[in-house]
């Protein structure tokens, strides 16, 4: 008996970490979009993302047809949501500018790829809300990617000294942001 409950249990530990080598690093991208951290600093998402995952692995035997990915998903969506009112300070990260809810459903539908209706039902909003929210968010996005555009110069200190690069530029002019 205790054979065949260690074989069982060593079967689960091999699948769950064959799946979360293969699904880990979309994950945990997600979780870092969530919280709008920079790249390289993710410390909030990687904590989302391991309680996520601890959810997934308890539930791991009872997952049997369902797929662990969808179910690890939504489980980081909810702790997410229940947790956002920590995310609210810009991090930095690519969506800072955006609130906790808007990251949510631009992760959701435009990163996932889930539908408006189910998006609407995993967070318990209506459909023209989760639209609504989604389309200002994109909103948001463009209007800051049109400032970075139009004034994508950054300015260079007494030295000539980019703070972005560190570089000192050959010619007093402003350099372009990449």
């Amino acid at each position: 008996m205790r054979e065949r409950r260690a074989a069982r249990e060593s079967r689960r530990a091999r699948e769950f970490e064959a799946f979360v080598a293969g699904a880990g690093g979309r994950l945990l991208h997600a979780a870092t979009l969530l919280t709008g951290e920079p790249r390289g600093d993710a410390a909030a998402a990687e904590r989302l993302l391991t309680t996520a995952l601890a959810r997934t692995y308890a539930r791991w035997d009872r997952l049997r047809g369902e797929d662990p990915y969808d179910h690890t998903r939504r489980a980081l969506a909810a702790l997410f949501a229940h947790r956002s009112h920590r995310y609210r300070r810009p991090r930095g990260g690519l969506l800072a500018r955006l609130t906790p809810r808007e990251r949510l459903v631009l992760v959701l539908r435009l990163y996932e790829g889930i539908a408006e209706e189910q998006t609407a039902a995993a967070l318990g909003l209506p459909v023209e809300r989760v639209r609504a929210v989604c389309t200002r968010a994109v909103t948001t996005m463009r209007s800051a990617a049109r400032r970075r555009d139009v004034t994508g110069t950054s300015r260079r200190d007494a030295t000539g000294t980019s703070p972005s690069t560190g570089r000192r530029a050959a010619t007093g002019t402003a350099e372009v942001a990449p």
